[in-house]
């Protein structure tokens, strides 16, 4: 009688170790959306990505080793990684997630998060990840047919066997996803296709392609634009046939991702091409759909109709490789929507792109990554460095939970540098910072300025007088409404430290020197507690 109750209580203590545990979980990444922001809830709390995309061919367990050495150097909290259809379903049917499972190992071991990158349909607007058996079989799974009846290398959106075909092994993934991930969730979202459309033809001008486009445009999509009925060249004229690429693609890419969030439900999204000014892409000389972009894609022109006709997708993201401030902002300000989070899953890895993570910082972004920042593959920005990103993300990691939540409490705000503009202002209503870039900034003189207008700061207000400030090459002086620095206003404290598992550690106090010409950063990371005071 006595084993009988010692082996129930063995029993009941060993359910309590491996069972319950795993019954409880983690609790799914999930948007959530308050006050017009967005946060990516990840455990429960806002999460910010700092994210690093390896290079197309790089999601192989060969190249593992010196993937991971990268997102250790660059400080990154995220590894963005691609699927691969021709390597999960090598043969139709047969599913190979080796290479997923590696990357899933190690992203755990070397505690980090994950997204996964679906290449499917498409890849930079071409089908170069489909399997062999898709590739050889065009009758079976039809091209693009171009305006002269050849054909491309690009699967028709117009297609149900392409769909299909890309939808199941999606679906194979992503059940094979929440086997492995359910619990842990490593992995915080999924992307669906990359850069999807086609680059070699407006749309498919195949005979069933053109005779559904000399038919009416369908009512959701009239809906969509907001269009009284007609034919697709009535209601769209010029733009028909982009627009006819972009209502299939969009209906396809979004049923694929419906179907993916049945099995494996955390955030959706797609990547974009964005349309670039032809001077831009000097090879890309034809400022047309098709050429300059993929054409269908959801191009800053079209954001409206892909949100409309992609419900399943959580996010549009632009893929940024213009280094031009102006170009740049004006796409944050694009797909930073009400009803879409900014999320950069690509940019360049050049320092000259690093101070932008600041600019979507402002901006309440929930994820930046630069593109190509491991050392096997082709880069197509070429062979530059990108210490200015690893030195941002060495900033930001050890408080990147805080400042995540501070972004969703619309409590940040950041200061960078453009040519011309060597001060700004942040307004905080009780107190307004002044920021100046360059250094050093001797007394009474006006803030020099950087050589390569460089210089970033991030202020974020914790009480109605405190606030956490950093930055680089940069100066920051708090002051009240209309009133000079020092007027009527002190430094109560200046606490430079760290948040150490979400508690503020403070390691010195400025003063002196290190206050009078305001908090000063330079070229190391620092972060700064400052409490101000009025008299």
């Amino acid at each position: 009688m006595r084993v009988t109750t010692f082996s129930a209580f063995v029993s009941s203590v060993l359910l309590a170790m491996f069972v319950l545990p795993a019954a409880r979980g983690v609790e799914a990444p999930r948007l959530e959306k308050k006050d017009g922001r967005y946060a990516l809830m990840v455990e429960g709390k806002p999460y910010l990505v700092l994210g690093g995309q390896i290079h197309n061919s790089s999601a192989w367990p060969s190249e593992l080793p010196q993937v991971w050495e990268s997102m250790e150097k660059l400080h990154a909290n995220t590894i963005e990684a691609p699927a691969y259809w021709e390597q999960v379903e090598p043969q139709e049917g047969h599913f190979d997630f080796s290479n997923v499972d590696a990357l899933v190992e190690g992203a755990r071991a070397h505690h980090l998060h994950m997204v996964v990158l679906w290449f499917g349909t498409w890849k930079n607007g071409n089908m170069q990840y489909a399997p062999v058996w898709v590739k050889t079989h065009p009758q079976r799974f039809p091209r693009v047919i171009r305006k002269d009846g050849q054909p491309i290398d690009v699967l028709s959106a117009d297609s149900r066997a392409n769909l299909e075909a890309d939808k199941a092994a999606f679906v194979a993934l992503m059940r094979h996803l929440q086997q492995i991930d359910g619990e842990q969730h490593t992995i915080l979202a999924v992307q669906v296709e990359n850069e999807s459309g086609n680059i070699g033809s407006v749309r498919d001008f195949s005979a069933e392609s053109n005779r559904e486009f000399a038919g009416q445009a369908p009512a959701d999509l009239l809906a969509a634009a907001h269009k009284e009925p007609g034919t697709w060249n009535q209601v769209f004229g010029a733009d028909a046939d982009e627009i006819f690429q972009l209502y299939h693609q969009a209906k396809y890419i979004n049923e694929i991702a419906a179907a993916g969030k049945k099995e494996f439900n955390i955030p959706y999204y797609i990547n974009v091409w964005i349309s670039y000014p032809p001077a831009e892409l000097p090879q890309r000389q034809l400022p047309l759909p098709g050429i300059l972009y993929p054409s269908g894609g959801a191009v800053q022109a079209h954001v409206d109709l892909w949100k409309s006709l992609a419900p399943s997708l959580d996010m549009i993201g632009p893929d940024i490789y213009t280094s031009d401030p102006a170009q740049y902002l004006s796409l944050i300000e694009t797909y930073h929507r009400p009803d879409n989070p900014l999320w950069i899953p690509e940019t360049g890895r050049s320092d000259d792109f690093a101070k932008f993570f600041f600019s979507a910082l402002g901006s309440d972004a929930i994820c930046f990554s630069p593109f190509g920042v491991d050392h096997s593959g082709w880069n197509i920005l070429g062979d530059a460095p990108w210490s200015a990103h690893a030195r941002n993300f060495a900033l930001i990691a050890p408080m990147d939970r805080e400042i995540a939540q501070l972004e969703f409490e619309g409590k940040v705000k950041t200061s960078v540098e453009e040519p011309g503009q060597a001060e700004q202002e942040l307004d905080f209503g009780g107190w307004q910072a002044t920021v100046g870039f360059g250094f050093p900034q001797p007394d009474g003189r006006k803030a020099p300025g950087t050589k390569d207008a460089h210089g970033v700061a991030l202020v974020a207000q914790l009480g109605p007088d405190e606030f956490l400030v950093t930055g680089f090459d940069a100066s920051v002086r708090f002051h009240l409404p209309g009133k000079p620095p020092f007027i009527r206003s002190q430094i109560l404290t200046a606490e430079e430290g760290s948040y150490v598992n979400g508690v503020w550690k403070t390691t010195r106090l400025w003063n002196g020197d290190e206050v009078d010409r305001g908090l000063c950063f330079h070229k190391e990371p620092q972060v700064v507690r400052v409490r101000m005071g009025r008299f």
